[in-house]
């Protein structure tokens, strides 16, 4: 498996109403994120502040210039759902993730292990 690149493939599939953000997160938003909360909506994430509809695209993505590489404004404080991401082998196949290579394919249980364990300091401990 490859380290992450920032395709930001991740990011532009899931950014329209395929993310969600929890009560906490957003309670920590409205408190020392202000600007992160201007973009939740009774509960919704990434919503146009002025109209009140999902945006299309994360506010917080930017385009690397010159380059094929995405970053993100508010990673330290972004969603548990993009903290997470990737979960499985099946779901970076599904969404064409770059950091998976044919013998991740061949083995995905191996894969699926390394991938735990690159991800590890991301996700919460197993069954919490």
């Amino acid at each position: 498996m490859k380290e992450c690149n920032q395709c930001g493939k991740c990011c532009t599939k899931y950014s329209n109403g395929g993310l969600s953000a929890t009560a906490n997160e957003v309670e920590y938003w409205a408190v020392f994120r202000p600007d992160i909360a201007d973009y939740v909506s009774k509960g919704n994430i990434w919503m146009d502040p002025e109209t009140g509809r999902q945006l299309t695209l994360c506010p917080w993505l930017r385009k690397v210039p010159g380059h094929e590489k995405y970053s993100c404004d508010i990673y330290h404080d972004r969603p548990d759902d993009c903290k997470y991401y990737p979960v499985t082998i099946e779901q970076m196949v599904n969404d064409e993730c770059e950091m998976i290579e044919v013998q991740d394919l061949a083995k995905p249980r191996q894969a699926q292990k390394v991938l735990d364990k690159l991800m590890a300091d991301s996700r919460p401990p197993a069954g919490k």
